[in-house]
């Protein structure tokens, strides 16, 4: 089956060849229920969930967290894209910006896009820190990690994770900007301290994608 990442006229973290790489590791795991991490503008998800309908058509879950335009962490160390969320290319910015006047990180905009999957996707709101001590993993068989990019955010989202999956043998969790082009040293930090902690397997994938092994 032949991958290829869209982006649909938003904005996404995962460019050029990124997205196809990342939808490849996502088709070699084939899960059925899947955590997002930083949702940004649904790029991925929309990626993700369409994948998934091909694979499993209507046997899988999608759960995105998000603050979804909320207020950002004076800590964190935010990447590139999610500083600069103006549109380079005139067109984009005068069909979002004044036609529809519409704010592609909102969980309304989000919604709307996702709604082909409406019944399979969950999106919440709020501090992945907050959110995950109260959301049940029971079912998550793969997370995708892009959150707030500060050791100590990233560390907590890893903990809090595991202590609810730990014991489920073979579930991924992938790190988006480990290394590479958006590499941020709070997020390789607070990996290798949870994997050494845990002495769990970790994969580096195409100097990118940190992939944690449970």
């Amino acid at each position: 089956m032949k991958i290829k990442y869209k982006t649909y006229w938003r904005k996404s973290g995962l460019k050029k060849n990124w997205g196809n790489i990342f939808l490849n590791i996502v088709n070699q795991h084939k899960p059925n229920n899947f955590l997002e991490v930083g949702v940004f503008c649904g790029v991925t998800a929309r990626n993700v969930c369409e994948l998934l309908e091909t694979l499993h058509k209507d046997n899988f879950k999608y759960i995105g967290i998000d603050l979804f335009g909320g207020k950002i962490s004076e800590k964190e160390n935010t990447p590139n894209y999610l500083k600069k969320q103006k549109f380079s290319n005139p067109f984009k910015s005068l069909y979002y910006n004044f036609i529809l006047n519409e704010n592609l990180n909102s969980i309304e905009s989000v919604r709307k896009f996702l709604k082909k999957f409406s019944k399979k996707v969950e999106l919440i709101q709020g501090n992945s820190n907050s959110v995950l001590k109260n959301l049940d993993l029971e079912n998550i068989d793969f997370i995708f990690l892009d959150g707030g990019h500060s050791f100590e955010t990233v560390y907590e989202d890893l903990n809090l994770i595991f202590k609810k999956i730990s014991k489920k043998k073979g579930l991924i969790i992938l790190c988006d900007d480990y290394l590479d082009a958006a590499y941020i040293t709070g997020v390789k930090k607070a990996v290798d301290t949870f994997v050494n902690k845990n002495s769990l397997k970790l994969e580096l994938v195409e100097r990118r994608f940190a992939k944690i092994i449970i």
